[in-house]
């Protein structure tokens, strides 16, 4: 994908209503600390645009990057840092809930997991949340270039087995580092939200 144009359109806190946008959504959820900023910075060939903190937690709203004018990348609240009071996660939960269920344009949820560890049971507790919510999340293995890469198939492996991935789902490698698995995520995205749109337009 050329990026031609980025606009973060829309910042959404606790008590804020969510736009209705009339374009492709695609979601982004994952652990505080599992470089969610990075993967968006690299989706769209930025350095800084979306904020990376050094405060895991520090993520409080739902942001949506209109790309080109064409689609948008939604950053959700990072989950399970120690840090954060029960009541902000509650609230974050509930945030996060309220956009799945009332998001008319998404197409496509992303969860991140890092890839050097076994899933996390906040991590195993989400994604069978995506999955309830009707949505068949696709996995983004994270700091890929972390780990050697004799070891990648076993962990991928780790990561299916840990959250009893659904057969089929997808599980794309990817560092931030590197830019690796960015071409392949992309291809996913245009996937999702052009010919999916296509085929529902051909129908009516």
């Amino acid at each position: 994908m050329i990026i031609r144009s980025i606009d973060l359109e829309t910042v959404c806190g606790v008590t804020s209503k969510l736009p209705e946008n009339d374009r492709p959504e695609v979601a982004f959820a994952g652990k505080s600390n599992v470089g969610k900023s990075s993967l968006i910075n690299a989706l769209m060939n930025r350095k800084s645009y979306a904020r990376i903190s050094a405060t895991p937690g520090k993520t409080q709203t739902i942001n949506f990057y209109n790309i080109n004018r064409e689609l948008y990348l939604v950053d959700l609240p990072g989950y399970g840092y120690a840090r954060v009071s029960e009541k902000e996660k509650e609230q974050w939960g509930r945030m996060i809930e309220r956009y799945l269920h009332s998001s008319k344009q998404l197409r496509a949820v992303f969860l991140l997991i890092d890839i050097r560890h076994a899933p996390s049971a906040n991590d195993k507790m989400m994604y069978r949340w995506v999955v309830e919510q009707g949505y068949q999340p696709v996995i983004i293995a994270t700091k890929l270039d972390k780990i050697k890469r004799s070891q990648v198939q076993k962990h991928v492996k780790m990561i299916r087995e840990g959250l009893e991935l659904v057969p089929g789902t997808k599980v794309i490698p990817f560092s931030s580092s590197t830019k690796q698995g960015r071409e392949e995520i992309w291809d996913l995205i245009g996937t999702e939200c052009f010919e999916t749109n296509e085929e529902g337009n051909d129908g009516e």
